[in-house]
């Protein structure tokens, strides 16, 4: 008997949104981008707004994110992806537009970027995956690292007086003026997924009554990077980043 003869359409839990494409994602078992590529896939189909979104991809895990989500994509240089949002946004002021950046791209090449479009409240839609390490090249220190954190350029663990203190950049972004809507969420349990993907579609919804810049921090899991498997890596970042990256709203203007 075929497989297809058994499971039927309608006996099916969930059915894939046909906003993701069928190609097979290349992130690493585990990984939390191929969560919210899912939950932004939804929120776009659920919205109805495929035809009138555009995505900026930049440098990074990040970076193929337009072979998954069937919508208009731009490419960006490491970290500026703000600024072609920006341009983007305001050659065409009727389209949904959104970044899509890591913690290396977006809090170190492109802090000057993303601090100038939210603090001019460019009218886009920011989602900062955030997991402690820059994951495509290596496992080395990111801004966001945690104290103590061993990374491949930290092995002894991060240390203040060599390295500075992790960077609480949604903190910075929540405080200018051009932001209306700061979260910080994760997507480690169904719970979590449901809330991220809450605060996802509101962050979209702000776009559309033009109320300035949102900014979805996820909290995310780099488990090749932290050398730890998938299940290991979900409660290291429960027990070592929730602490210091508290998860909720920091700001909803």
């Amino acid at each position: 008997m075929d497989i297809k003869d058994i499971i039927k359409p309608e006996n099916k839990v969930y059915g894939k949104t046909p906003i993701l494409t069928d190609n097979v994602m290349h992130y690493c078992p585990g990984c939390s981008h191929g969560v919210v590529h899912k939950i932004i896939a939804e929120v776009i189909e659920e919205m109805g707004i495929q035809d009138k979104t555009i995505g900026i991809s930049p440098v990074g895990c990040s970076v193929f994110a337009y072979n998954y989500l069937d919508i208009d994509w731009q490419q960006a240089a490491h970290g500026r992806a703000p600024a072609l949002a920006t341009a983007t946004k305001r050659l065409y002021p009727d389209k949904y537009v959104f970044t899509y950046q890591g913690d290396g791209d977006l809090a170190s090449i492109g802090t000057a970027e993303i601090m100038h479009a939210c603090n001019r409240g460019e009218n886009i839609v920011v989602i900062f995956i955030n997991n402690a390490i820059y994951g495509m090249t290596g496992g080395q220190m990111a801004p966001t690292t945690l104290l103590g954190m061993k990374t491949a350029t930290t092995p002894y663990g991060r240390d203040a007086k060599l390295n500075g203190f992790p960077l609480k950049i949604t903190e910075l972004i929540a405080q200018l003026e051009g932001t209306c809507y700061v979260t910080r969420q994760s997507v480690h349990t169904a719970a979590a997924v449901r809330k991220a993907k809450a605060a996802i579609r509101k962050a979209f919804e702000n776009s559309a009554k033009d109320k300035g810049t949102s900014f979805v921090e996820i909290v995310s899991t780099c488990n090749s990077g932290w050398k730890l498997s998938p299940v290991k890596a979900n409660e290291w970042m429960v027990e070592h980043m929730f602490p210091f990256y508290q998860l909720g709203d920091l700001k909803d203007r």
